[in-house]
């Protein structure tokens, strides 16, 4: 074979980097910055979560595990998604992964060969996309519509364009927009997968992080074992564990072999005193979860009641998660302005651009904070945006 200069393969040449970070990356070494651009509440993990990965440190708990998770953890998880769902999930079915996005990847790597084509709601996170196309896939993008009442998807629309699709990926309650889907919708996209032979990816991350309902619609509840779904969810938002990576894929049975596969020759296992955290954020971190969500839905309503004094911005009502996803009227550009806000006022937001082409035009705002620290950065920001 020649040699061939080119650094990098066409997939990986082709991905654009990401806003967000190249935003942030401007702003490290500033003083009084108010950082709101990245997914990730404002506390720091729990101390009981902390202590008991402390302890298995101490314990010298460092030595390799079993690709699939430790099995007390996988229990713990299945556990968990029967309480929520009222699911039978055994073990078998909990497939333990370094992180949320990890588990995407891994279930690209199941369901995609190069050349398919994934179809997904549009705007949304830079990596659902992304971490499918390094792997050689081709992403079709189905635009979300803006309402007062929050971001709609089109069902007949998203049908349409997984017309010579293998795998549809669905990411509710959804980054950027908060948009969440119905029970009643869920059940038709699943029965749409079910006649067409597609993969379903449903990334349902921010499932507890919902407002006007006790938990997020679901597909676990909706799906059996022979059912090509793989249902991702992460530790990271719930629990206030963004750094800690560890998430998990609820998949079939017949499928636990392949991910066994897949896991040790992408990251082998997780490490011990990481997966012990998981264990206890499950046993004792209700309480955390309740109060975390009655904080955001403070900050929600206080963003809300800012923005409606503001006749320039146009935001949507999150249903769920803990972004307002938020247009200027006469922003000539996402990135620009929100170069404007850090350069200016200080105040840390995600360009909509980086969540593609549907989000240019609109900012990101993470409203996962203190009430007292979101009031400060609507201050800073209230001239730009009267």
């Amino acid at each position: 074979m020649p040699y061939s200069p080119e650094p990098a393969r066409q997939s990986v040449k082709q991905l654009q980097p990401s806003l967000i970070r190249k935003l942030s990356n401007n702003a490290l070494g500033r003083d009084g910055v108010i950082p709101l651009w990245f997914g990730e509440p404002d506390l720091p993990t729990p101390d009981f979560i902390r202590q008991a990965a402390k302890d298995a440190l101490d314990a010298g708990d460092t030595f390799y595990l079993p690709n699939l998770g430790i099995p007390p953890l996988r229990s713990a998880i299945a556990a968990y998604m029967n309480g929520l769902y009222g699911t039978q999930f055994d073990a078998e079915r909990i497939v333990v992964t370094a992180s949320g996005s990890m588990a995407l990847l891994l279930a690209g790597q199941c369901a995609l060969a190069p050349g398919d084509t994934l179809v997904t709601p549009a705007p949304t996170w830079p990596n659902l996309a992304s971490t499918q196309q390094i792997l050689g896939a081709n992403v079709a993008r189905v635009p979300l519509r803006p309402q007062a009442n929050g971001w709609q998807l089109d069902l007949e629309r998203l049908f349409d364009a997984c017309a010579h699709a293998q795998a549809l990926l669905i990411n509710s309650p959804g980054n950027p927009t908060g948009w969440m889907l119905s029970d009643a919708e869920q059940q038709t996209i699943l029965d749409f997968c079910r006649r067409r032979g597609l993969w379903l990816i449903a990334d349902e991350v921010y499932n507890r992080l919902v407002y006007d309902r006790p938990l997020a619609p679901s597909f676990a509840d909706k799906v059996s074992d022979d059912d090509r779904v793989l249902i991702v969810n992460s530790f990271s938002k719930t629990w206030a564990m963004t750094g800690w990576r560890l998430g998990w894929i609820t998949t079939s049975r017949r499928l636990t072999p392949t991910f066994e596969m897949l896991t040790e020759f992408n990251n082998s296992c997780i490490l011990g005193p990481v997966q012990v955290a998981g264990m206890a954020a499950l046993g004792g971190g209700e309480p955390f979860v309740q109060s975390s969500l009655a904080r955001y839905r403070a900050a929600r309503d206080l963003l809300l009641d800012r923005f409606a004094a503001l006749p320039r911005i146009f935001c949507p009502t999150p249903q769920a998660a803990f972004y307002a996803f938020f247009s200027v009227a006469g922003m000539t550009g996402s990135y620009t302005f929100a170069e404007q806000a850090l350069e200016e006022v200080r105040v840390g937001l995600a360009p909509g651009a980086a969540f593609g082409p549907e989000g240019e035009g609109f900012l990101r705002l993470c409203f996962a904070a203190d009430t007292a620290v979101l009031a400060q950065a609507l201050d800073r920001l209230a001239p730009m945006l009267a």
